[in-house]
């Protein structure tokens, strides 16, 4: 079984503020997922698909083969619209439509409260979207992918791999060693996430944004 996670995306006007434009990425790419079909037995966490008109991103799904019946898929779907979860079974090796989802590079330059806001690095247009899953390990400057649907931003995909700053935990203990046990620990973005008893504050670690997990010290 694999767990997985979730998100989704709305409007929601700001109050006026005076921001510094930030610098645009040097160069921008566009990625386009056509439309088409993907089999259930492929299912993957984070795989964008339609149902019932619908754009979903799989955050969890189980292969399960009884000792008599057919095979089946059980999954966990959460929609980009509304940020609802369902449940859906699927045949084992069912086609499921695939989501018509365009990528872009943006650039999060910004939070007011429960409302982060994006530019599109190609457009310079700013997308504000209400905080989702993907939020707890941005940091101002940090540059996305921007996912759109029928036009509109839906979410945002966070690169897989984050560098921040420790700014809470408790002290390292003398005698503890790379191979201790674990302490949780707030990150810049108020992300928390288990560390090694050596790590302090004030020291950068490389996290995992899929899974959450520390993976390295950061050398400074």
């Amino acid at each position: 079984m694999q767990t997985l996670r979730q998100s989704t995306a709305r409007s929601v006007a700001p109050k006026a503020r005076s921001v510094a434009r930030p610098q645009p990425i040097s160069r921008s790419t566009r990625v386009v997922v056509r439309a088409g079909t993907v089999s259930s037995n492929d299912f993957k966490n984070g795989l964008t698909v339609e149902v019932d008109g619908q754009p979903y991103k799989v955050v969890e799904f189980l292969h399960v083969k009884p000792g008599k019946g057919a095979a089946f898929v059980r999954s966990k779907l959460k929609n980009f619209l509304t940020g609802g979860v369902v449940e859906k079974t699927f045949r084992a090796g069912e086609p499921v439509n695939t989501a018509d989802v365009q990528k872009r590079d943006g650039q999060f330059t910004y939070a007011e409260g429960d409302v982060y806001v994006f530019m599109d690095t190609e457009t310079y247009e700013e997308t504000r979207l209400k905080k989702d899953d993907w939020a707890q390990f941005l940091k101002e400057g940090t540059t996305v992918e921007l996912l759109f649907y029928n036009g509109k931003v839906i979410s945002v995909d966070v690169p897989q791999f984050m560098d921040l700053k420790v700014v809470a935990t408790s002290p390292n203990v003398k005698g503890n060693t790379v191979s201790g046990g674990s302490k949780p620990a707030t990150m810049e973005t108020g992300a928390v996430v288990s560390v090694p008893l050596f790590i302090n504050e004030g020291e950068v670690i490389k996290v995992d944004t899929r899974t959450g997990q520390y993976l390295s010290r950061v050398n400074n």
